[in-house]
C-alpha cells in the first residue's frame, strides 16, 4: 500500500505507539496515508479505538508472526 510518511514504533509501548502516530498525523494533509509498525501486542486494539475516537481511517493492519517479536503494521488515513 502507498504511504506518504512512515513511523517506526516499534520497542515502545502503549500510549507511546498512538501518541506517536497522533502527532504524525497533525503534520500530514487530509487523504495522506501513515504507515506504523509497532510491536506492542495491544497495539492492534488501540489502533483501532484510535481510528474510531478521531475519525481517521484504519485502512488495514498486517501481523508479521515470523518477525521476533511479532510486528504489526498498521495503515491509517488522515480525515
Amino acid at each position: 500500500m502507498e504511504f506518504q510518511k512512515d513511523l517506526d514504533a516499534r520497542g515502545l509501548k502503549c500510549p507511546l505507539p498512538i501518541l506517536r502516530a497522533k502527532k504524525a498525523l497533525t503534520d500530514m494533509g487530509s487523504g495522506d496515508v501513515l504507515r506504523v509498525q509497532a510491536t506492542d501486542p495491544g497495539s492492534v486494539r488501540d489502533f483501532n479505538a484510535f481510528a474510531r475516537q478521531t475519525g481517521n481511517t484504519l485502512l488495514s493492519h498486517e501481523e508479521h508472526a515470523q518477525a521476533e517479536p511479532k510486528e504489526f503494521v498498521f495503515y491509517l488515513q488522515r480525515k
